[in-house]
């Protein structure tokens, strides 16, 4: 399984690409879109902010927008999760726009959102496994509102506000903890992950 890891140029991706590579992955780190849309499966990882990223995504949109709906697998982290978005209340820009929707802002009083949450499986999902419910650590201020809710497969919740921890669109799926520094249940979804699409790839 080769999986391209795309760098923002934002931060340090070493945690996220060891995991990756526990999980049985070949990874490869790149800044280059062609590159980055050229291996089995696509990382779009959580550092940095989506001013950053939009800027590392401007004029490739629809290139990567078009992989991802033609099947190319992909795994959204935090950040990564929101540029599948269209928008952002963080930073002006287009994201990639596969999912309808819009990133706001965590409306709670403590921000960003730093630790251990519950995240809770709306039902059957090939990345969060049998457990309905684990424990992720999160790093965020801002969060996902897809305008079809049906695309949500986890919820979270903080200070009594809910909102969604994870989404999935075809072969494209975004979580917006980090399962990277989730201890076992996080290194399991990233294995799931791996596994999932190895076998819609045809590779291993």
């Amino acid at each position: 399984m080769n999986v391209r890891l795309f760098d923002y140029g934002a931060g340090n991706l070493h945690s996220l690409a060891k995991a990756l590579e526990r999980g049985g992955a070949s990874v490869t780190i790149t800044a280059e879109w062609n590159a980055a849309l050229s291996g089995d499966a696509l990382i779009l990882p959580g550092v940095g902010s989506f001013g950053a990223a939009v800027r590392a995504l401007a004029g490739s949109e629809d290139r990567v927008r078009d992989a991802l709906a033609a099947g190319l697998p992909c795994l959204g982290i935090c950040l990564g999760m929101q540029l599948l978005f269209p928008r952002s209340d963080e930073a002006e820009g287009a994201g990639i726009g596969l999912i309808p929707g819009h990133v706001r802002r965590l409306e709670v009083s403590t921000v960003p959102q730093m630790g251990w949450n519950d995240v809770t499986a709306e039902g059957p999902d090939a990345l969060m496994g049998d457990a309905p419910v684990i424990s992720a650590y999160y790093a965020n201020s801002f969060v996902c509102d897809p305008e079809d809710a049906t695309l949500v497969t986890a919820w979270s919740e903080v200070e009594g506000f809910s909102f969604p921890a994870a989404v999935r669109l075809g072969n494209t799926w975004g979580v917006q903890f980090h399962p990277e520094k989730s201890s076992s249940p996080g290194l399991a979804l990233i294995s799931r992950f791996l596994d999932r699409a190895g076998a819609s790839r045809g590779s291993s």
